[in-house]
C-alpha cells in the first residue's frame, strides 16, 4: 500500500513538471529585473548565480530592465517540463550626472522591486544596507516597493537632497 502512494504522489508530480517549464536567465548585467507578460518575478542573477523561474508553456514576452541600461525585450516559447535559457547583455546608458542624495530600502522580501516615479530601479537587497543605496539626483520622487507576490505594497513620496539618504521601510 505504502509503495502504491508512493507511486501516485511521484506520478502526480512528474505531471504537474510537464505543465510547467522553465526559464533560466543568464543576463549580463545579472542585477536586471525580469519581466514575464509585464508581471516582475525577480533579479536576472542572485549573487552572480543566474536565476532559474517557473513559467507555463507557451508564447511569453520577456523584458529585462536595469535602471543604467536600455530595456531588452523578446518573446520566449516555454514548453512544459523543458528549460529554456535565455541569454541577455544589455546595452549601456550614458552615466546620471552628480550630485546625488542616496535612497535605501527595507522590506523582509528581499527581492521585492523597487520603483521611482514608475520605473523599475532593482530589488531591495541591492539598496539596503548601510554601504548601499540608489544614487538619485536631489528632488522628490514617488517610491514603491512591491513584494514578488505582489501584495503588501509599499508606496512613500520621498524628497532625496544632496549628499543625504533616505531610508524607505
Amino acid at each position: 500500500m505504502r509503495t502504491l502512494i508512493l507511486l501516485v504522489i511521484v506520478s502526480l508530480s512528474c505531471l504537474a513538471a510537464a505543465d510547467t517549464g522553465r526559464l533560466k536567465t543568464e543576463v549580463d548585467p545579472g542585477r536586471a529585473g525580469v519581466f514575464i507578460d509585464g508581471k516582475y518575478v525577480g533579479p536576472a542573477a542572485n549573487f552572480k548565480i543566474a536565476r532559474t523561474y517557473d513559467v507555463s508553456p507557451g508564447e511569453h514576452e520577456v523584458r529585462l530592465v536595469e535602471p543604467r541600461y536600455e530595456d531588452f525585450v523578446t518573446k520566449v516559447t516555454i514548453s512544459g517540463g523543458k528549460k529554456t535559457v535565455l541569454k541577455a547583455k544589455l546595452k549601456p546608458l550614458p552615466p546620471a550626472k552628480p550630485p546625488f542624495g542616496r535612497l535605501r530600502t527595507e522590506n523582509p522580501d528581499h527581492f521585492a522591486a523597487v520603483y521611482v516615479n514608475e520605473h523599475y530601479m532593482g530589488h531591495v537587497d541591492e539598496f539596503s544596507s548601510v554601504t548601499q543605496g540608489l544614487l538619485l539626483n536631489p528632488g522628490t520622487y514617488q517610491v514603491k516597493i512591491v513584494p514578488v507576490n505582489g501584495q503588501n505594497q509599499i508606496t512613500k513620496t520621498v524628497t532625496i537632497e544632496a549628499d543625504k539618504t533616505v531610508l524607505v521601510k
